[in-house]
């Protein structure tokens, strides 16, 4: 196989793992719509993806298999932190006063919903991506493993592939979300999209309670 058909294989396989709907993704979307921090958000994701990318390609998706305590407490400690953005979610479907798209108007309490802390969106989107051990085993030991497979040379391009996939994803829905901002200048689309994110943390932590070994 070619290098380029390396890369190419690279950003296939990159996207598919990234695409599928999780709270990562859920949460750019929000803050897309919303076009709150959405440059440091992307950035976060970005930056991780590619960390964790270039981890499995040099070797360390070995390194993870063989500690299997490390994925048990993370699956621990990703349910409880999604099961409790959940709630979050859930509280705000419930609480239309706090759901709007325009950035300039004001939330509960008469602070701007628009103005959240960047330091909150950072630290969320952080957990969001590290508290997942999914992450792990997508991204470092399957994304590395198939890396491993393209031979020395090969590997770091379809490695980079892989990280060029995540720009495109990320940058996609964290700015191409804001197309759907007319659609959510009503308190109902807001209503749905925090009872589906709800929905979906919720699942995904049960996913992760269930994974634990007995």
């Amino acid at each position: 196989m070619s290098l380029f058909s390396a890369a190419v294989a690279g950003f296939g396989t990159g996207l598919s793992l990234i695409a599928a709907i999780g709270a990562q993704n859920a949460f750019v979307l929000r803050q897309g719509i919303q076009r709150r921090h959405v440059g440091a958000v992307v950035a976060v994701c970005v930056l991780s993806d590619a960390a964790l990318i270039l981890a499995g390609t040099a070797g360390m998706g070995a390194l993870v298999e063989t500690a299997p305590w490390a994925l048990t407490a993370a699956r621990i400690g990703g349910a409880v932190f999604l099961a409790a953005y959940a709630a979050l979610a859930l509280r705000r479907s419930l609480r239309p006063a706090a759901l709007t798209v325009d950035a300039s108007a004001a939330g509960p309490g008469g602070r701007s919903a628009g103005r959240g802390p960047l330091a909150a969106a950072v630290l969320t989107c952080l957990a969001l991506t590290w508290l997942n051990p999914h992450v792990y085993l997508d991204t470092v030991v399957l994304l590395g493993s198939v890396a491993a497979t393209h031979g020395d040379g090969g590997r770091w391009r379809f490695a980079a592939g892989a990280v060029a996939a995540s720009v495109v994803w990320f940058v996609a829905i964290g700015y191409g979300a804001r197309v759907l901002r007319g659609l959510f200048a009503r308190p109902v689309a807001w209503r749905v999209l925090d009872a589906v994110v709800a929905a979906v943390m919720l699942a995904l932590a049960a996913s992760l309670v269930a994974g634990i070994p007995g």
